[in-house]
């Protein structure tokens, strides 16, 4: 059964990580050379692909004893804030456009950025770390996908109006708080049991 609090709260931690990420930059520029529908499918294809191998990782994790678990946990959702407020702004990777811009073509340029972009990204990392925690990988998975798509679409469609009105360090700065508290709340209930 999906637990609903469990999804939003993946998706509320998965959307503010990914929301500043460079893959939302590149669907940006992908959106706006190709057809946007052609686009979103390879890259909604893509992350689903990284939420299934980031939930079968944090399920294993479930193996170990809880307070190492949520001590490791803890600390990888520190590293992840700490990221966060230590990367600096990249500017938008160049992208390869296909000569033929088919449903196919473009489709798989979208694909094949995001499965190289995002292996080992923090939004990856992050959704195994909160399926150890929860231990319902159906309900994170549910969470995380949702809230990458949400991003991409975002990023794809609407992106430059987004990052007019807010500012991309406000959303990294967020995100990293949000991680922080997760991380804090880890560790205590590994210390305390």
């Amino acid at each position: 059964m999906i637990s609903l609090t469990v999804t939003a709260v993946v998706f509320g931690v998965v959307f503010l990580a990914e929301l500043p990420d460079k893959t939302a930059l590149a669907g940006l520029v992908l959106g706006t050379r190709y057809r946007a529908s052609y686009v979103f499918a390879g890259v909604a294809a893509a992350f689903a692909l990284h939420v299934v191998l980031a939930v079968a990782a944090g399920s294993v994790l479930t193996l170990l004893p809880q307070q190492l678990v949520r001590a490791l946990t803890g600390v990888l959702f520190l590293g992840g804030a700490a990221m966060l407020v230590l990367k600096r702004d990249e500017g938008e990777e160049e992208v390869r456009q296909p000569e033929d811009q088919s449903f196919w073509k473009v489709s798989g340029a979208g694909f094949m950025l995001i499965l190289v972009a995002e292996f080992g990204d923090l939004t990856q990392i992050m959704t195994a770390n909160l399926a150890a925690r929860y231990d319902d990988p159906l309900s994170v998975g549910l969470g995380a996908v949702l809230a990458l798509w949400t991003v991409a679409g975002i990023g794809i469609v609407g992106g430059r109006a987004l990052m007019k009105k807010v500012p991309l360090r406000l959303i990294t700065q967020i995100a990293a708080l949000v991680m922080l508290g997760l991380g804090v709340w880890s560790l205590w209930e590994a210390v305390t049991g």
